[in-house]
């Protein structure tokens, strides 16, 4: 009776996410030029603001990356099409469409920073609490996300964490190479080059990184994934743990990488179910 309540529970709230949908509202991220410049001037970074219905609000936002290995941005099953998900709980999702970084790190997470920034400084137009704002992302956008929960500070720190199946080391023996390379650049020749290259492999492998101010996080991941061995997220969540920073961490059994809200994804009612549990606990 239990598990058939649930299932039903489950399948409402797919049904009321799929069905409910908030137009999203654009704005550039940096109207007046942004503070870290890119080598790419087309690459421009954007915001995309779904917030729910002023009677559901809840005064949460969640600021949300994408992933895409550094390199492109799977803006809609990581990004658009988890609106309804979010606002109909009463929670604002803020999309941010990144600039690439091209090996210079400081422009993505200028802008993820900046992201955060620009939604506490709307909180009272958008109706959002600005001690209750998380960052989330996906993959390399995993990266970003856990880069900004465990390096940034004052307003651009984020209130909690959600993960999925993210890129946490720069460790090359663990770590998407894509996106080490295109985050960090390359290796440099020269001996001192090199030695400031590995300090930053490690100040940028955000497990390492991890205190006791860090926030709570929800961590979702496939077992079989290939793209991003499962070992950054789990030892990421080992180190919450231990820093006793509140967690949750799930590994479902298949599914590989880049599922993100799509349905097709074996364990999606499952995970977003999970996920909703775990929003409401705090």
């Amino acid at each position: 009776m239990k598990s058939l309540r649930t299932m039903i529970s489950v399948l409402l709230l797919v049904f009321s996410a799929t069905t409910y949908a908030q137009k999203g509202t654009k704005m550039k991220l940096w109207p007046d030029g942004p503070e870290v410049v890119s080598t790419d001037e087309n690459d421009q970074a954007e915001l995309t603001v779904y917030l729910p219905d002023a009677k559901k609000a809840t005064g949460r936002a969640v600021v949300c990356c994408p992933g895409g290995g550094y390199q492109h941005l799977a803006m809609d099953h990581e990004g658009h099409q988890w609106a309804p998900f979010f606002n109909m709980q009463g929670i604002a999702l803020i999309v941010v469409k990144y600039r690439m970084p091209h090996g210079n790190r400081l422009v993505p997470i200028s802008d993820a920073e900046e992201a955060i920034k620009t939604v506490r400084r709307h909180a009272a137009e958008w109706r959002i609490n600005p001690d209750d704002v998380g960052i989330m992302g996906f993959s390399a956008g995993g990266h970003l996300a856990s880069t900004i929960a465990t390096h940034a500070k004052d307003e651009a720190a984020p209130n909690f964490q959600i993960l999925f199946y993210p890129v946490i080391t720069m460790d090359l023996g663990f770590t998407h190479k894509g996106s080490h390379d295109n985050f960090l650049g390359t290796m440099p020749e020269d001996k001192k080059g090199q030695k400031a290259y590995k300090q930053l492999e490690f100040d940028y492998s955000n497990d390492l990184q991890v205190n006791r101010t860090t926030p709570r996080a929800f961590l979702a991941l496939s077992d079989d994934d290939k793209a991003v061995p499962a070992a950054n997220g789990f030892n990421y969540y080992q180190q919450l743990y231990k820093h006793d920073v509140p967690a949750s961490i799930h590994i479902y059994p298949t599914g590989g990488h880049g599922w993100g809200y799509r349905e097709t994804f074996e364990y999606h009612y499952q995970m977003v179910f999970e996920l909703k549990s775990w929003l409401k606990s705090f």
